[in-house]
């Protein structure tokens, strides 16, 4: 190599480095129907919510999905219908930039494309930051993946046989009438229900340790607490139901519940002895999503 073109190989500048995008612990605070939102991402197999943008972003209807083909983070249907996955492989600290990011950049779209994004975005706008606030998502739990697609776009007798073979992956869940974040779920012949929390999950596991501790952490008989996860900064506590149980026999025992946890949620004293105990073995069998 000449000395005049390795003095230009040299002097070539440095490509910029890209700023990381800092963690947060709690990515949907803020937001209406956080507890939802967390639960589309972790714990709902297919599910949509609209939402609608700020007017500086076009106030246009937006669908947030649990999940597109092939993992893709966004679409733009050939009927122009805006889809964004909450379920992706796209994690960069900050779920909140992550999804708001792919928002942005499946309204560029052409109609019928979707969007794969190469590599994690830089700081930026939040879905705090794009959506109007005045809008809450409304969860709607699908059997299938019919969202996928629009009208003529179903008509396809290969699009109907990719949803068939979609829809064999979704473990049936369901909401739990009457109790906001609560999903029912039955997985390999058995029945669950999960309940995404609102509090700050320490709050949250404080509160839940002193139920433990009064032995009334059941649902009901033979409906056993088994444990919890930590998702996106809340709690998610888990209990195994009896054996048939429907998400509608879960409303009565559910709200009694939640009345338990209010009483020890207003409860600030120090945890006793026992409380501790328990919390202590509630917290060994966390799972973070």
């Amino acid at each position: 190599m000449s000395k005049k073109k390795r003095k230009q190989r040299q002097a070539a500048p440095a490509a910029p480095k890209k700023q990381k995008i800092e963690f947060v612990a709690r990515p949907f605070a803020g937001l209406a129907n956080e507890e939802d939102l967390v639960a589309m991402m972790q714990i709902i197999p297919a599910a949509t919510a609209t939402v609608r943008l700020a007017k500086e972003y076009g106030g246009q209807d937006v669908q947030l999905v649990t999940l597109l083909p092939e993992l893709t983070q966004g679409l733009k249907r050939a009927d122009g219908e805006v889809l964004v996955a909450l379920q992706t492989t796209m994690h960069s600290g900050d779920a909140s930039r992550d999804v708001a990011a792919a928002v942005l950049a499946t309204l560029e779209l052409e109609e019928g494309s979707g969007l794969l994004m190469n590599g994690l975005p830089e700081p930026g706008e939040r879905l705090q930051d794009i959506l109007d606030p005045a809008v809450e998502p409304v969860v709607s739990v699908r059997e299938t993946f019919d969202f996928w697609l629009g009208a003529e776009e179903a008509k396809a007798p290969e699009a109907v046989e990719q949803l068939e073979h979609a829809k064999e992956e979704i473990a049936p869940t369901a909401a739990v009438p009457g109790v906001p974040h609560a999903y029912w779920c039955r997985i390999n012949g058995k029945e669950f229900v999960r309940w995404v929390r609102g509090e700050d999950e320490d709050v949250f596991f404080n509160a839940f340790a002193r139920v433990h501790a009064a032995r009334a952490s059941d649902l009901e008989e033979g409906a056993r607490f088994i444990g919890a996860f930590r998702a996106c900064g809340l709690a998610i506590p888990v209990w195994e139901l009896n054996r048939g149980t429907e998400a509608e026999e879960l409303t009565a025992p559910l709200k009694a519940m939640g009345e338990r946890l209010d009483a020890a949620l207003a409860d600030t004293t120090p945890l006793d002895a026992e409380a501790r105990r328990a919390k202590a073995g509630i917290t060994s069998r966390q799972v973070n999503l």
